[in-house]
């Protein structure tokens, strides 16, 4: 049976070193494009996580307002963890959670499908690395949910979980650079 893998774009903060809410860049490209390469590298159903900003979402994603935003982005993560537990669709509960963010606009589908193809099933941990670097996506076998909720606290997200238990790293060098953008420039 295929596993069930919904995506969440971690989008509610306001960006105060980028000048604004990165939801918002480059009038809604990083968003859309986004969305779009999580849909296209696996998922059946993307949430977006608002809280700065709400702008209209892409088509096919759901919101998910995030009230305590200014918390941090563990308050996206768990957010999203109880959205995606209770979430049901046509393909039964989620089995995986892929954790991607909107400040890294180089990441596409390809990188996303390496990371989806690399889970083998509810109990599995994948993150992209790129040159032996970790970054996102990140992608979450239901049976740590519950212990991510329990640990997720401040900006740290779920790295400190990630660390602790054993995350498959996935190389996607090749295809991004995985960068994290916090100033304004090009799109």
């Amino acid at each position: 049976m295929a596993l069930n893998i919904v995506g969440v774009l971690l989008a509610a903060g306001a960006g105060r070193r980028f000048g604004g809410p990165k939801i918002l860049a480059h009038d809604g490209a990083w968003l859309t494009h986004a969305a779009a390469s999580l849909h296209l590298g696996g998922c059946s159903r993307v949430f977006v996580t608002t809280g700065a900003a709400r702008p209209p979402m892409p088509i096919g994603c759901d919101e998910l307002w995030v009230p305590q935003w200014r918390e941090g982005v563990s308050a996206s993560v768990r957010a999203a963890i109880h959205s995606v537990s209770a979430a049901t669709s046509e393909n039964g509960e989620p089995d995986i959670l892929v954790l991607h963010t909107i400040d890294t606009p180089d990441i596409g589908a390809e990188v996303i499908r390496r990371v989806v193809n690399a889970v083998s099933g509810k109990s599995s941990l994948a993150r992209a690395v790129f040159d032996g670097i970790p970054g996102h996506p990140v992608a979450i076998g239901r049976a740590h949910f519950a212990g991510l909720l329990a640990t997720v606290h401040g900006d740290a997200g779920a790295r400190h979980y990630l660390h602790q238990h054993h995350t498959m790293h996935v190389e996607c060098g090749d295809l991004a650079t995985g960068a994290d953008v916090d100033t304004k420039g090009p799109a």
